[in-house]
């Protein structure tokens, strides 16, 4: 690196941007508009405009600094986005406010590091070059993003591509999915940068181009939507979905098992000739060995052709290690068969990290039913009525190529969760449409069931066609359609954009582009 690396590349058409807090403002506002892009906000055209902002800062700064600007960009989206975790350290942690604001601001922090490590990455490869750094952004954000759902079991969260449930770009994702989507409104936000640079010496017809071809796909993609990528069939599956609304503090009392119970059959009571019905992750909150007679009351009261799927633990012995363990479950019931145990536990959720240190320290590391063990790879679709219906529990649905991997086999997709975790936050909502984006990517219905909403039916489109709000106790009922064959995106996951991505880091550092 140069002496002079501290100087701007490129002079901003504002000394706004180039000044140190200034700039570093602009960054975290960058970062937190990028939460207005999604649920309950839906504003999918913040997108390119917090790159764009994003690129207004970085382009013209230092190489040494951009690890910091990574970080601070990150606080901004993990700070608005993902706070919600809040709640469930103070209210359900039973962790003192102080501890419960500090173990926030750990955890918002840390995922800010991703960002900052790719850009620490970026500023590596590109070093003081601006043509370089705007070539390598859409790579470097994707292989962040990338990284972030998969290290350390991943927080597969707040993808810009999920935005666009709604926006213009939806019709790609059954393609190239949701890091396909990120990596398109990306190359826009640099596109856009630019072309105003471009503009600025003159070079009109260059920046036309460079626009023309940016607006490409956003002029296309709707009408990529409107392709059925799998077959649908004709006959409908009646489905009625029960959401409980059991109060999170009651919920693994021992005192309120009964009451959970009697209140989940009474709300099936009039559905039990359904094709479907389905109860919310973890609704029988006894692990199966315990839960026999309940088993045994709904089976005989299910119609010959229904089929009841629940949330219920499971404690036996380990096929892989022989010993006993617990899972976070699902099982069909009736006319049906199968048990799914969850694979991507929730970290301090589900299975606490370095559980010898930490266990007893505060009352966040000792929450119900977090000594869940991984469930093993490859598992099968639950059968129900004849339908193959692939499970995904809870936080599993945000992992894109995990789900596509696990649907080709199935006919619908389902998902249980417990929202009660995250209170009146946006984080439940953020949740549905992660939901919603994994429907669209597999073209395949999705039936989610929840304890206190968002409970809802999602079509092959990634459209609700039915839902019941939040904290109250309800049951929806419709119908979906199972499908078959796979979308492009299910066939190669996310490797296409991966590898787009590695070529350009390449191509730079072929030196095929200058340093200036």
């Amino acid at each position: 690196m140069s002496s002079d690396e501290s100087k701007p590349l490129i002079t901003p058409a504002h000394s706004f941007f180039s000044n140190r807090w200034s700039g570093a403002a602009t960054l975290v506002v960058a970062g937190a508009l990028q939460t207005l892009t999604f649920s309950p906000f839906y504003l999918w055209w913040l997108g390119p405009v917090s790159v764009l902002l994003v690129l207004l800062v970085t382009i013209p700064l230092a190489a040494k600094r951009l690890f910091a600007a990574g970080w601070l960009t990150g606080l901004g989206l993990f700070g608005s986005g993902a706070s919600w975790v809040y709640i469930s350290i103070s209210e359900f942690g039973n962790t003192s406010l102080p501890v419960s604001v500090l173990l926030t601001a750990a955890f918002v922090a840390g995922l800010a590091l991703f960002p900052a490590l790719a850009f620490w990455f970026w500023s590596k490869l590109a070093s003081n070059s601006a043509v370089r750094r705007l070539i390598l952004f859409p790579a470097i954000w994707i292989l962040g993003d990338w990284l972030r759902g998969w290290l350390l079991t991943g927080f597969p969260w707040l993808y810009l591509g999920t935005a666009h449930t709604d926006g213009p770009l939806a019709g790609l994702a059954p393609v190239i999915g949701v890091h396909g989507i990120t990596f398109w409104v990306a190359a826009s936000g640099a596109a856009i940068f630019a072309a105003g640079w471009l503009i600025s010496r003159h070079r009109l017809i260059s920046a036309g181009i460079l626009v023309t071809a940016t607006l490409i796909p956003w002029v296309t993609a709707p009408a990529l939507n409107r392709i059925d990528w799998t077959d649908m069939s004709t006959e409908p599956v009646s489905v009625a979905a029960m959401q409980g609304n059991i109060p999170q503090l009651v919920k693994w009392d021992p005192e309120f098992l009964k009451d959970q119970i009697v209140a989940y059959l009474g709300m099936t009571e009039p559905y039990w000739d359904t094709d479907l019905i389905l109860w919310p992750e973890t609704a029988i909150p006894i692990p199966q060995d315990q839960a026999g007679k309940i088993i045994d009351h709904i089976k005989e009261n299910l119609g010959d052709d229904s089929t009841l799927i629940t949330g219920i633990p499971w404690y036996g012995v380990s096929a892989r290690t022989g010993k006993f363990t617990y899972h976070n479950s699902i099982t069909a019931i009736g006319n049906g068969n199968g048990i799914y145990h969850k694979q991507k536990l929730v970290p301090f959720g589900e299975y606490v990290p370095l559980e010898g240190v930490l266990r007893g320290l505060i009352g966040f590391f000792d929450l119900p039913m977090s000594s869940f063990t991984r469930g093993p790879e490859n598992q099968g679709p639950l059968i129900a009525n004849g339908s193959r219906v692939m499970p995904f529990i809870c936080y599993e649905v945000a992992y894109p190529d995990f789900l596509a991997r696990n649907a080709v086999n199935s006919d619908l997709l389902l998902t249980i969760s417990n929202d009660g975790w995250f209170g009146d936050s946006v984080g439940p909502l953020q949740h549905l449409q992660i939901a919603r984006m994994r429907a669209l990517e597999t073209g395949r219905y999705m039936i989610r069931g929840t304890n206190n909403g968002v409970t809802a039916i999602i079509d092959n489109k990634g459209q609700i066609t039915s839902r019941i709000p939040q904290f109250e106790r309800a049951v929806l009922t419709g119908e979906v359609f199972k499908a078959s064959g796979s979308t492009p995106y299910m066939m190669t996951a996310s490797w296409p954009v991966l590898t787009l991505a590695l070529i350009l880091i390449v191509f730079v550092r072929e030196r095929v582009i200058p340093e200036n």
